[in-house]
């Protein structure tokens, strides 16, 4: 068997058409979407909606300014919109229109933090299987599926905003991965709870892993734990037992699935 994997596409529908060429299956790790494109600003969702001078000016503030300067900016940004909500969400679907066509078949898909998975159902057809939460047989071994990403503690989302990335509570991802048993092979958003691996090394700080992914690595042991979401980490793979922990890399920009074997 031939498995290639990608993660964070964020919106490279060209490369994402080729990534299954040679495979038995493709498996998407999530963040399909391209929200805010921090190389090309004229990019993304808020490149479409607000233009690339002010996509520079609200990435420069990530970058150097203090949070209540970025938010407040932010702010008069979406204010300056008539119809916030409804000017994101045609955007989501133009951009799922384009990558779920380029999937090819079969592909195994779960959603990352920046997806809007309610939307999913619409786009996925027949060859594209939705299996977050879920454990598939795939050549004879047992993929166990969690998508999205932890929600800080303590931070509640707000209601009315324009954007919900999928942040799921720890207790409701705990969960999610607690029920992955009996797998070979454990796939997931974001990585386990590892220092090396959750550390950007770009964006100077870690990103959130689970210490419930690292827990079921250390129960279930299995052959391959696979991730994405921290774009410049550390360290690309560690070892935990027998497990095999590896991000597969940043698709949007290498545009190299990575490739399981067995």
């Amino acid at each position: 068997m031939r498995v290639h994997v990608v993660s964070d596409v964020h919106g490279n529908a060209e490369a994402l058409a080729r990534a299954g060429d040679g495979a038995d299956a493709l498996i998407v790790l999530g963040d399909l979407i391209d929200f805010v494109d921090y190389h090309d600003h004229g990019g993304g969702i808020l490149g479409r909606l607000f233009g690339a001078e002010n996509v520079g000016t609200f990435a420069k503030l990530r970058r150097q300014g203090s949070r209540e300067e970025t938010v407040a900016f932010a702010r008069s940004l979406w204010a300056g919109l008539d119809d916030p909500r409804g000017a994101v969400d045609e955007a989501l679907r133009e951009q799922y229109a384009e990558l779920f066509a380029a999937m090819t078949a079969p592909t195994y898909a779960i959603p990352g933090n920046v997806d809007a998975p309610a939307l999913w159902p619409e786009f996925s057809g027949p060859d594209v299987r939705l299996v977050d939460g879920e454990v598939v047989d795939i050549g004879g071994l047992r993929f166990g599926f969690v998508g999205g990403a932890l929600l800080p503690d303590g931070v509640t989302p707000k209601r009315n905003a324009a954007w919900h990335p999928y942040l799921r509570t720890r207790e409701e991802f705990d969960r999610a991965v607690a029920a992955l048993s009996g797998i070979d092979v454990l796939c997931s958003h974001i990585p386990p709870a590892v220092p090396d691996l959750t550390y950007d090394v770009v964006a100077r700080r870690p990103e959130l892993g689970s210490q419930a992914l690292l827990d079921v690595i250390a129960a279930e042991q299995p052959r391959w734990a696979l991730f994405g979401h921290v774009h410049q980490p550390l360290a690309a793979r560690s070892r935990a037992g027998r497990t095999e922990c590896r991000n597969v890399g940043h698709f949007k920009h290498t545009a190299r699935p990575y490739v399981l074997r067995w």
